[in-house]
């Protein structure tokens, strides 16, 4: 299973959106125009994409055909998975190479909330949530976190601080759950560990380390029954435990993926944008991997490009959402198999230094009248 090792706030703060999403419109001549700058050769390029399946990436890949002059290749999984076992197949079907890799995530304008999209062809254009795969791979993680922010309680009493923890979150036997850092919560006792000082019912009382104290304002602290933890509950203070699979490309993937960053992502204020830039994040790394090792890409110019899908949901009446792209890194390789990595604040500049026109774009429409007036070709068994 891969792992992300560095901090995870230090990685979120690396990946922008502000100010470098650009909409599919302008993305997909660049990246075209991006490519001959390359040395890619017009009309020889097979473009690939490893984007989920909802209809809301439908546009995208409609432009990516206009721009590149044919269907793109499917290199994806449910979620934005890249299937690694496709690169000979890709390989084998253009002289020049492209990959574009995407989680996606929606966007509702009329709310402003990340992680949502107005589905057009349901009765009453419902909002549902978006990717509809990232987020039900993190409910089980908000349900845990959601029990111990309403379980643990801020008390105040004879001078003291107390948290006031449900046992079942005291419990280390369990086999999966959401483990709290007690270390971190609670003062140590004299003779080592952490000694209730009040056993309840169905909790104990324990008294806050002073470093926990120092994060959480006087008035949070209640002096009767106790204040739920709530958002003072940061991801520093606890973790998961669930079991994973140890291959790749499973079903559980994706919750593999996103696993050690979970307390960050359950934490934020849109749990599904960041499960989606962490999951851009770590395939690239493990998609970039594979594409070094494999012998089906030598001999071919390559251009690997990830960044984050955010699909705009559509007003009523419009055909297709305003999908942006938010571009986060690429990997580069010449036919003999020399390649470099370009990190987002120099991709985001290669991307607009190129024209966002592409003189070379096929009509779709004149291509169908086309192909509808061709002479039938009868198929002889």
């Amino acid at each position: 299973m891969y792992t992300m090792q560095a901090n995870v706030a230090e990685i979120l703060s690396g990946f922008l959106i502000e100010g470098v999403a650009m909409r599919y419109s302008q993305f997909v001549p660049r990246l075209y125009n991006l490519c001959l700058s390359l040395g890619f050769q017009p009309g020889k390029i097979m473009p690939s994409r490893a984007f989920c399946s909802d209809e809301s990436q439908g546009y995208p890949i409609i432009l990516i055909a206009k721009h590149f002059g044919t269907f793109p290749f499917d290199h994806g999984l449910v979620g934005g998975i890249v299937a690694t076992d496709r690169h000979g197949p890709h390989a084998h079907h253009g002289k020049d190479l492209v990959i574009i890799l995407a989680s996606h995530v929606g966007y509702d304008p009329d709310t402003a909330r990340f992680g949502e999209y107005r589905r057009e062809q349901t009765e009453h254009r419902d909002i549902s949530s978006n990717c509809g795969k990232i987020c039900s791979v993190l409910h089980w993680y908000q349900d845990e976190y959601s029990f111990a922010q309403r379980n643990i309680l801020l008390r105040r009493a004879g001078g003291r601080h107390l948290l006031v923890i449900d046992n079942q979150l005291l419990r280390n036997d369990r086999e999966e759950g959401l483990f709290l850092r007690l270390e971190r919560l609670a003062q140590c006792s004299d003779e080592g560990g952490w000694k209730a000082l009040n056993t309840l019912s169905t909790s104990k009382a324990f008294e806050a380390a002073p470093e926990f104290i120092g994060t959480v304002p006087e008035t949070a602290w209640n002096g009767g029954r106790g204040a739920p933890i709530g958002d003072y509950l940061t991801p520093d203070l606890f973790a998961f435990k669930r079991a994973m699979p140890a291959d790749v490309e499973t079903q559980q993937h994706l919750e593999a993926n996103l696993f050690h960053a979970m307390p960050h992502v359950v934490t934020a204020r849109w749990p599904a944008l960041v499960a989606a830039q962490i999951n851009v994040q770590v395939e690239f790394d493990r998609a970039f991997r594979t594409i070094v090792k494999s012998d089906e890409y030598r001999g071919h110019h390559l251009l690997f490009i990830a960044g984050l899908n955010i699909d705009v949901s559509p007003k009523e009446g419009q055909l297709f959402p305003l999908n942006k792209f938010v571009p986060w890194a690429a990997y580069i390789q010449s036919p003999d198999g020399n390649g470099y990595t370009v990190e987002q604040s120099e991709l985001v500049e290669r991307l607009r230094e190129q024209a966002s026109e592409n003189p070379r774009q096929i009509d779709l429409e004149s291509a169908i009248r086309a192909m509808r007036a061709e002479q039938e070709v009868k198929l002889h068994l």
